[in-house]
């Protein structure tokens, strides 16, 4: 019998990024470089431990608008042109560096990926929700979904909004993978008590916190955040492990620093003479990565001073990490059993586009420790339900309100830069839920209308847009998006009014912003959502 438990939990999620009015758009490429360096690899590496009947259990979030994402026509084509295209660069490559003895083992390590990718890609018939869920199915994976458009909750005024987006995301959980999810990753572990009730009532059984969600709880924990905890409405809540997440998410103490693995900044699109990257540039034509990358870390030198990546080190490295996480797990499980005298669980989540994207080696780190970790005796791998399920009588306590983000709580989104995003999205809130109970029974372009003013409010209610603004990052199309659906939220709520929706401009706006082609905008009014949508209950 296992001294203890270890639940890792990888979130997938990006937000909505999707422009049919252009033939090729810059941030279309987040979805596509996930796809190739994070998503597909993550499967690979899943399908590999079925086969070899490696005991494993794996809790895997995957956000809706990134499901919408995965399941669009449109996307699936782009990725493929994507795909594709990187292959040709790898090939070229291959080619340019022939004769070069230290970056050919490079260029052709790039060629496997992108020729591996593609042949994954076709063989899911660019379906990777239908591979997640053959892995579910086989028992590898828990798949649990996150709130409609990865919101922070703490600021969504209105309850009937947030639960909107709570029984928006089960029922998109429940259309791409088969199965209503028992458990919820809160976007950004943004927690407040008001939150929790919602959470049973829209079929939610377990969700996690930061550490100081329960820590900071009433009454305080006993067993610290080594065990779950049972909210006022049932709904059982587990804490984030600060220790191992120290060791894989720190960028100074943690794994994907060390000077042998790959660097993240040092890219051939800005390496590359110009006018051999041209052709795989976006129409404007400025320098940008391109993926193909053969520089490792190396140490405290400047980007351009940085040692040429090797991958033999590289893996050796991932081996010696892996070992020492397993390890370190089970050292401190066998310490947490002996002190507390119960079985202790550590929860471990991270986000998924980390292994593979940002942290190249991070697959293979996975891999090595769920291998490592099946035929140890100390910890046994677990998703939240089998911990829930293990856990059938924990301690009674209302969590604080908490998130993940510097300091824990909610200045990453609220703060200078990003306060005055907020009364205009509080404003949309109160209108939408005006507008739900105002029309009980639309139909026709009423209806459509209604609906689509529900699409453009979860859309702006994204926290991508305000992280995005207060980490300086691609901040213009953080702003532009969040300011293009209020004011299509604002446009249709004034034709609403006026009664004249412009049905042309309408299926413009509809064909755009086309995630949750099955919103019922009456999941917006105060009537109780069990009602409404009694078969969803």
């Amino acid at each position: 019998m296992p001294q203890g438990f270890l639940a890792l939990l990888l979130h997938a999620h990006l937000p909505f990024v999707r422009h049919p009015e252009h033939d090729s758009f810059l941030e279309e490429d987040w979805l596509f470089e996930a796809v190739a360096e994070c998503y597909l690899p993550l499967i690979a590496l899943l399908r590999g431990i079925a086969a070899d009947e490696v005991p494993c259990r794996l809790t895997l979030s995957v956000s809706p608008p990134l499901a919408e994402m995965l399941g669009d026509p449109l996307l699936q084509s782009r990725c493929l042109r994507y795909l594709e295209s990187r292959l040709a660069l790898a090939n070229q490559e291959v080619h340019r560096t022939r004769h070069d003895v230290a970056l050919h083992p490079l260029a052709r390590m790039y060629q496997k990926l992108y020729l591996s990718g593609l042949a994954m890609f076709d063989k899911s018939r660019r379906n990777l929700l239908g591979a997640l869920a053959e892995l579910q199915d086989e028992g590898i994976l828990e798949i649990i979904t996150c709130p409609a458009t990865h919101p922070f909750m703490p600021f969504v005024s209105r309850q009937e909004v947030r639960r909107a987006q709570l029984a928006v995301a089960r029922k998109t959980c429940k259309k791409y993978f088969g199965r209503l999810p028992r458990g919820l990753w809160l976007a950004e572990c943004g927690y407040e008590p008001e939150v929790e009730s919602l959470l049973g009532e829209t079929g939610f059984g377990c969700v996690v916190l930061d550490a100081h969600g329960l820590l900071f709880g009433s009454p305080r924990p006993r067993m610290g955040i080594f065990a779950p905890v049972r909210s006022p409405s049932g709904i059982v809540a587990f804490g984030r492990d600060l220790e191992s997440s120290r060791q894989v998410w720190s960028s100074h103490g943690g794994y994907p620093g060390d000077a042998d693995y790959r660097e993240f900044y040092r890219d051939l699109g800005y390496d590359g003479d110009y006018e051999y990257v041209r052709l795989y540039l976006h129409p404007d034509g400025v320098r940008r990565n391109l993926g193909i990358k053969y520089h490792r870390v190396t140490g405290p030198v400047d980007l351009g001073q940085r040692a040429l990546y090797d991958r033999a080190k590289a893996l050796a490295k991932v081996s010696e990490h892996a070992g020492n996480f397993v390890g370190n797990r089970s050292q401190q499980i066998q310490y947490l059993h002996e002190r507390l005298r119960q079985r202790p669980i550590i929860v471990s989540p991270y986000d998924a586009e980390l292994f593979g994207h940002w942290w190249f080696e991070g697959p293979q780190f996975l891999d090595r420790v769920i291998r490592l970790a099946a035929p140890q005796q100390v910890f046994k791998l677990i998703t939240l339900s089998d911990a829930a399920a293990l856990y059938s009588e924990p301690m009674n306590q209302e969590p604080a309100a908490s998130s993940w983000g510097e300091e824990g709580y909610h200045k990453v989104w609220l703060n200078q830069k990003t306060q005055w995003m907020y009364p205009h999205q509080h404003e949309a809130e109160n209108i939408m839920v005006a507008l739900a109970n105002q029309f009980p029974s639309a139909e026709g372009i009423l209806r459509r209308a209604l609906n689509q003013a529900g699409r453009e409010l979860m859309l702006a209610q994204s926290s991508d847009w305000a992280f995005l603004v207060s980490r300086g990052t691609s901040v213009p199309y953080a702003v532009r998006r969040f300011k293009e659906h209020i004011h299509r939220f604002q446009t249709i709520h004034q034709q609403i009014l006026a009664g004249d929706v412009h049905a042309d401009w309408l299926q413009q706006v509809e064909a755009q912003d086309n995630l949750f082609s099955d919103l019922d905008y009456r999941v917006f009014s105060s009537v109780p959502w069990s009602t409404l949508f009694p078969s969803e209950g």
